[in-house]
């Protein structure tokens, strides 16, 4: 059975939902994406907008390389590769 691509989150998304990291199908960002926000649903309005586009203040790295699709979510995943999904802060 091949690896499955790893989502993870940083701590200020975990403090806000539950969303531990999960191992999860999906050959694309938006497929694994999917995958994570049927298991926690409160998550996808952190995520993405009404239009399934990432948030502007989110930023998703796929191997530690940013994704280049914000809009469509089709960069591609390889197998086993680490879905790290961060939410910037801001504040003043």
């Amino acid at each position: 059975m091949p690896a499955v691509p790893r989502v993870t989150f940083t701590a200020n998304l975990r403090r806000l939902v539950d969303c531990p990291a999960a191992d999860v199908p999906g050959s694309t960002v938006g497929e694994a994406l999917e995958a994570v926000f049927s298991r926690s649903p409160g998550l996808r309005s952190y995520i993405v907008d009404d239009q399934g586009a990432l948030r502007r203040h989110v930023v998703v790295f796929v191997g530690g390389e940013p994704v280049r699709d914000r809009v469509r979510l089709t960069d591609a995943v390889p197998p086993g590769a680490e879905i790290a999904v961060m939410q910037a802060l801001s504040g003043g």
